[in-house]
């Protein structure tokens, strides 16, 4: 059977936003920026945030610290699936159509927008800005090589040596932590 979409879901994954110049951002730019302003917030600013950092890095330490380890991964979960289903809604606004298989070829995106954003600005530790940068480095790249017609398979070469830099630099800055005492 063949759904409808309405034209404010539309809307919502089409339209475009006049900044200086028009129709430069997209609403899921704005919507990007918004999440990823909240979830900096969050992570960084917020008792739970830095609880979930500490889990991160030593679930053990920090059970014995007294935090209910269980009860944060639940809800890391959790957070993980309201932003995949953000992220689904404004991709099937964006397509006008639902298709389950229309992500599939976003998750070496992401995980190269992670590894990335592990490396950025030297924090050589997980964070919310960094991967957002990550996001948008990744972004930026594969809209640069769309515009140049480059085929689908050179697209995913592409984002596997951007992924084995990404990783060559994660592992580069965690040797050089762990080397220097920190």
């Amino acid at each position: 059977a063949e759904g409808v979409y309405s034209q404010a879901f539309l809307w919502l994954g089409r339209h475009r936003l006049d900044f200086f110049l028009e129709k430069l951002i997209p609403i899921p730019v704005i919507i990007f920026i918004l999440v990823g302003i909240l979830i900096w917030v969050f992570l960084e600013l917020t008792r739970h945030g830095r609880l979930m950092y500490a889990i991160g890095s030593n679930e053990t330490a920090t059970a014995l610290a007294g935090a209910n380890v269980n009860r944060y991964k639940i809800l890391a979960y959790v957070i993980s699936g309201v932003m995949a289903s953000i992220g689904g809604i404004l991709l099937s606004a964006r397509l006008g159509r639902g298709d389950i298989a229309s992500g599939n070829n976003l998750l070496l995106d992401s995980v190269a927008a992670a590894l990335i954003g592990f490396a950025v600005l030297g924090a050589a530790k997980p964070n919310a800005f960094g991967t957002a940068i990550g996001a948008l480095f990744v972004g930026i790249l594969l809209q640069g090589l769309t515009m140049m017609n480059a085929p689908y398979y050179t697209q995913d070469f592409v984002k596997g040596v951007v992924l084995v830099i990404a990783l060559i630099f994660t592992f580069a800055l965690s040797f050089s932590g762990r080397k220097s005492g920190h």
